[in-house]
């Protein structure tokens, strides 16, 4: 028994030891208290608004997901919202995702989105009836309109209309949109409509407070927010060392309790495994730090979205859509991704006259050298 006990005491001052060579980036990460997930309730839920459906505050976003399994390891530490969309990997991703729920049907909430652009009956009906085939399920819990930019767009009556029918059906048990551009517009003129049950919104921690508060008035109208773009970009960068951005910028996002959940992209095993100790935890100094540092690293290419520079190019250049493209190559990592999303624009809105314009009118009040960054694009879709 004395040498037990001398056997256990050594060992645990060998252990202390270890753990004071630990690199101080080990300790910071753990922050405070605060900061560190219950292990008795390792999964956060928040109900999404009016649809009454519980779901984990960090869901599984599948757009650049072509592996099953790494679906299937998000379920399993107990994530239970997959977001895809008839458009992403044209169609591929919810075949990859149908592979997931012809088994786990009933462990999981599921959303998609009709293809752009589509807004009479039959455009609807067919990208709907499409979507169910791939996922390999007779109704998903959310349908939403893809990309909207116009209030005119979610007014829509032919839309509205088909949406409706398809609830009714019970192909769908709820509708939404989702937005990229005009965002604090959409979100506010869709509360007096009482007709959409979600809104998909770009929010990180560079989104300007007002779309935070636009956020939280639809929310407390019972409309459901689901935050998409939450990594800002998802940048590599040399300014943080061993560091990781991303539980912070998960965490910033989930501070706005009117953000239901978030669908940062995740590709690998190791992505899911670290955005979902974000959840049930609050932002401390060390999350502020590493955001602020992040930030600053990110300013000069960052596209904030805030819709500033809408209509602002004579030429009809798309500049907002131009910068995603910019985005999804040089964060996302995602050269395809980038193609498609360019090859979807008019020969306009993609900015081939900037080629040989001599001077640009638009001004990024974020300072961005809108010109630049056009151009690059047009290099790489060269």
């Amino acid at each position: 028994m004395k040498w037990q006990r001398r056997q256990f005491l050594k060992k645990g001052s060998q252990s202390l030891l270890a753990l004071s060579a630990m690199p101080s980036f080990k300790w910071l990460a753990l922050d405070t208290a605060d900061e560190t997930k219950k292990e008795q309730d390792p999964i956060e839920y928040r109900i999404l608004g009016k649809t009454g459906m519980k779901i984990t505050t960090v869901s599984m976003g599948a757009m650049r997901t072509r592996e099953p399994s790494v679906i299937h390891h998000a379920l399993d530490q107990g994530i239970n919202y997959i977001d895809t969309a008839r458009r992403y990997m044209d169609g591929y991703n919810e075949v990859v995702v149908g592979q997931v729920l012809k088994t786990r049907r009933k462990d999981t909430f599921v959303a998609t989105k009709i293809l752009p652009g589509k807004f009479s009956e039959s455009e609807i009906l067919d990208s709907l009836e499409a979507s169910l085939k791939a996922l390999q399920t007779d109704y998903v819990d959310v349908i939403q309109l893809h990309g909207m930019s116009n209030v005119e767009d979610i007014q829509n009556e032919e839309a509205m209309s088909t949406l409706a029918k398809i609830k009714q059906e019970g192909k769908a048990r709820f509708v939404g949109f989702t937005t990229h551009s005009n965002q604090r517009e959409l979100l506010l003129a869709a509360i007096p409509l009482k007709f959409y049950d979600t809104i998909l919104v770009s929010y990180n921690f560079k989104s300007p407070p007002e779309l935070g508060e636009a956020i939280q008035k639809a929310a407390d109208s019972g409309i459901g927010i689901v935050a998409m773009k939450t990594q800002a970009g998802g940048y590599e960068t040399k300014e943080l060392g061993n560091l990781s951005p991303h539980q912070a910028a998960l965490k910033w996002v989930l501070q706005n309790q009117g953000v239901h959940t978030t669908i940062p992209g995740m590709v690998t095993y190791a992505q899911i495994d670290e955005n979902i100790q974000a959840m049930g935890s609050k932002m401390g100094w060390h999350d502020r730090k590493v955001l602020h540092r992040y930030g600053n690293a990110i300013d000069h290419k960052l596209c904030r979205m805030c819709g500033q520079c809408e209509g602002a190019c004579p030429q009809g250049v798309s500049v907002l859509d131009v910068n995603r493209v910019l985005m999804y190559s040089e964060g996302y990592r995602d050269p395809d991704l980038a193609s498609m999303t360019f090859h979807e624009l008019s020969a306009k809105e993609r900015g081939l006259a900037c080629l040989s314009c001599d001077h640009c009118t638009v001004r990024c009040p974020h300072g961005l050298n809108i010109q630049a960054r056009i151009q690059s694009v047009q290099q790489l879709m060269v």
